[in-house]
């Protein structure tokens, strides 16, 4: 049977329309409901991905929340898996925060609810032939670090007597709490670098260093802050990103700081 154009897109169109419209559309039944009563827009630009804010929230709470994470996970079990990137590249999942914090039941609860178990829980929840058993499998890989350039001796020391056997074996590995080592900084340095930096005209192009004793973090204007590492003539990593090199130098005679990873994104100018 040939079928004509016409034909086809007429067919085409009702096979289209979905089952429970075309029955409404019987004799005697109410009229299909419009598009605007039938159906709902996305709520945010961010669709299909989950609302950045309950992502954040989620890894938030991960940090020691038991409650808020029963719940979360509650509503919605995949928010076992919610994963932050607190900037630089420091990226930070639930189980990652419930593991480096020492929050056993949190751990369980998310492993339970699908987040994916890593030498990092493993380590902090004590399960030694796990970590053993992937050191072996990947030689090196106890000197990986996990969120905030934390090692993974300290999530073992994190997951207090219960794995203690993890930690005295991670003792043995030189790597297992290796990181670049800071380098000193005369208090008078610290104190000149601190301030606002400016990069372009919004008013959140800016890159504020603050002070805290003598340490000193870096941020976007309402953003967590980084703490910052010294590694020599004014050089920088951000925690959790030691790939990352953060400089202040001066420049025509003015204060500046520059990101590069590794080649250079941006270069700000102090203002404040």
């Amino acid at each position: 049977m040939s079928v004509s154009r016409r034909t086809f897109l007429e067919l085409t169109h009702s096979a289209m329309i979905p089952l429970a419209l075309r029955q409404s559309s019987k004799p005697g039944t109410a009229a299909p409901p419009s598009v605007s009563t039938a159906f709902t827009a996305p709520p945010d630009m961010t669709f299909p991905s989950h609302p950045p804010a309950v992502v954040r929230e989620m890894v938030i709470a991960s940090h020691g929340n038991l409650p808020r994470v029963r719940e979360l996970v509650g509503r919605w079990p995949v928010m076992s898996r919610a994963a932050i990137d607190w900037g630089y590249g420091d990226w930070e999942d639930a189980l990652g925060a419930a593991s480096h914090t020492g929050r056993r039941e949190i751990a369980e609860l998310l492993i339970a609810n699908g987040a994916r178990p890593t030498l990092f829980s493993a380590a902090m929840l004590g399960q030694l032939d796990v970590v053993k058993a992937h050191i072996a499998a990947s030689p090196g890989v106890e000197a990986v670090h996990g969120p905030h350039s934390i090692t993974l001796l300290r999530h073992a020391l994190a997951g207090g007597a219960q794995a203690q056997a993890v930690a005295d074996y991670l003792k043995t590995l030189p790597g297992a709490d290796r990181k670049p080592a800071a380098q000193p900084i005369s208090p008078e340095d610290v104190t000149a670098l601190a301030g606002t930096y400016s990069f372009g005209p919004a008013a959140d192009d800016k890159l504020v260093v603050e002070l805290s004793g003598q340490s000193l973090s870096i941020a976007r204007p309402g953003r967590f802050g980084r703490g910052l590492t010294h590694l020599g003539d004014h050089a920088f990593y951000p925690m959790g990103a030691t790939a990352v090199r953060i400089r202040f130098q001066t420049m025509n005679g003015k204060a500046t700081v520059s990101v590069s990873d590794p080649d250079l994104i941006v270069t700000a100018e102090k203002v404040g």
